[in-house]
């Protein structure tokens, strides 16, 4: 399991286009793992859009994949301006050995929803989003550490500490032409693992949905948390 981390050309028009269009991002980024005309095999990587640029103002994209990319099976000039040396997540995060109980900080793009009626609809209202990322947490083997939240009658309940921002509205076009539309926001924090096995699992397969168009990848590094 690889992590790669690179920059676009803002310059460079189909690059402004896989900008505007995560779907389309998530196409010209497949080509970089898969041959020629071949479909990019199922689960070979996540993608998330950075609210940071580098000192250039590119923007940054962190991409997790299963194996090695060609960049160069993009095929578009200018698309990319830097791509920096691959990371092997399973040696850097020593995941062979990963212990319940072990603190990360982590950082989650994610569509939090719920079904009605057979249509999914995101989830507006913090605490609904908070509860959202704690009982995914149930199911994937973490804990996110709780903090108490006083109303204003005074009654005080324990709420999940993480701290979610960008709260944005997705739109992407699929190669048939039907458009996507996917509520989104990013979740910053620190967790706590509860299952070893089934967190690695979600560390290579991501969360919820909407992973082509941006979603889904629980990135973590190493932390303390008191």
């Amino acid at each position: 399991m690889f992590l790669h981390r690179i920059h676009l050309d803002p310059r460079c028009r189909e690059a402004r286009r896989d900008l505007a269009d995560p779907y389309q991002l998530h196409s010209t980024l497949c080509r970089a793992f898969s041959p020629p005309d071949s479909k990019c095999p199922a689960g070979e990587l996540l993608w998330r859009l950075e609210p940071e640029t580098d000192h250039s103002g590119r923007p940054r994209i962190i991409v997790q994949s299963r194996s090695l990319p060609n960049w160069d099976g993009i095929g578009v000039k200018g698309w990319l301006a830097q791509a920096d040396p691959a990371v092997d997540l399973r040696d850097r995060l020593r995941l062979d050995a990963i212990k319940a109980g072990q603190r990360f900080r982590f950082r989650l793009r994610a569509n939090p929803c719920v079904t009605r009626n057979g249509k999914r609809l995101g989830l507006l209202h913090r605490e609904e989003q908070e509860t959202w990322l704690a009982r995914k947490g149930e199911r994937h083997g973490f804990a996110l550490p709780q903090s108490a939240s006083v109303d204003f009658s005074g009654h005080s309940t324990a709420r999940a500490d993480v701290w979610i921002s960008q709260e944005i509205m997705l739109r992407g076009k699929q190669h048939s032409g039907n458009g996507i539309r996917i509520f989104s926001i990013l979740y910053d924090g620190f967790l706590r693992v509860t299952e070893p096995e089934a967190f690695r699992i979600t560390l290579q397969a991501g969360i919820g949905h909407g992973k082509a168009l941006g979603l889904g990848l629980l990135s973590v590094a190493p932390a303390v948390y008191e």
